[in-house]
């Protein structure tokens, strides 16, 4: 068989292929028609032409590049058209509005690995109370805003970021979680780690080690790093101190005693390992897949 013969016929499979993702594009755009004819008809040329012609088949790669570019318009059209509409149907939450989320099992959905009243207790008193920190620090700084008048402001922006990162953490923490857990992470996010750790053992060892020797309460995180691109570990004191800027969380894990004292007293270790359990892994790659669009120049 030619090298002729074989680049006509993978011109030909790439048109069929092309063809079928335009017709996979939701939007009706005027230009998805048009490039669509444009393929089809290409595609019906390149099939009547028999004989090899280099000049005739150079043009005809021209006209699919172009076509291609016309195409990559189209659906990042479509693409902002879409994020824009979910963004509208987004509302924010009003000052001094945050609710405790509901948690989406059952507080005993999680043993043996976590005790129903260690759930209770860690849903109920101390989320709720990181809620109410965080409504009560948001309100008096509109308060003070409106009066044009600071007093203690070193104090509430405190209260701000502590019930604040505690509210977001724990709301990321439930959903991380399952009783269906366990197990290892599949597709784009175990690439990652592959890449970025040596493999989901290597990350699955450093994040136990650096969950266990957070210094008092705080969190072990797994956040994906905009900036430089990487999946990274970090840590936590309380819910903010010793963190980082410009990074998104994916996977945290409570190591305050509250949320493990009461069934697994001062072995934080046996805690961890039994965490693994129920790591809800689909959601994780489900934040994994939206972080990864937040992608910043290193500016290097």
């Amino acid at each position: 068989m030619s090298s002729d013969y074989q680049y006509r016929e993978a011109m030909l499979d790439w048109l069929e292929q092309f063809a079928q993702e335009i017709r996979g594009i939701d939007a009706n755009y005027p230009e998805k028609d048009s490039i669509l004819e444009g393929a089809e008809a290409l595609n019906a040329r390149l099939h009547e032409r028999g004989a090899f012609d280099p000049e005739y088949f150079y043009q005809a790669e021209k006209d699919a590049e172009e076509l291609y570019s016309r195409y990559l318009q189209v659906t990042q059209r479509a693409n902002e058209n879409e994020r824009n509409r979910q963004q509208s149907s987004l509302k924010s939450v009003p000052v001094g509005g945050h609710k405790l989320p509901r948690l989406p099992y059952s507080y005993d959905a999680l043993e043996p690995h976590i005790q129903r009243r260690i759930m209770e207790l860690h849903h109920q008193k101390h989320h709720q109370s990181y809620v109410d920190g965080l409504n009560k620090a948001e309100k008096e700084l509109e308060t003070q805003r409106r009066k044009g008048k600071f007093e203690n402001i070193k104090h509430w922006e405190r209260e701000l970021a502590f019930h604040g990162a505690g509210h977001y953490l724990h709301t990321l923490f439930w959903q991380a979680m399952s009783p269906d857990g366990g197990g290892k992470p599949k597709g784009r996010l175990a690439e990652q780690m592959t890449r970025d750790f040596g493999g989901f053992d290597a990350f699955k060892a450093q994040f136990s080690e650096a969950a266990d020797k957070v210094e008092g309460g705080g969190w072990a995180i797994l956040v994906w790093a905009s900036r430089s691109g990487r999946l990274e570990i970090l840590t936590a004191e309380k819910h903010q101190n010793l963190s980082q800027w410009d990074v998104i969380p994916l996977l945290p894990l409570d190591v305050w005693e509250h949320a493990y004292y009461l069934q697994y007293e001062n072995d934080r270790r046996e805690y961890i390992n039994n965490w693994w359990n129920v790591v809800h892994w689909p959601h994780v790659e489900e934040r994994f897949q939206t972080a990864t669009a937040v992608l910043w120049s290193p500016l290097v």
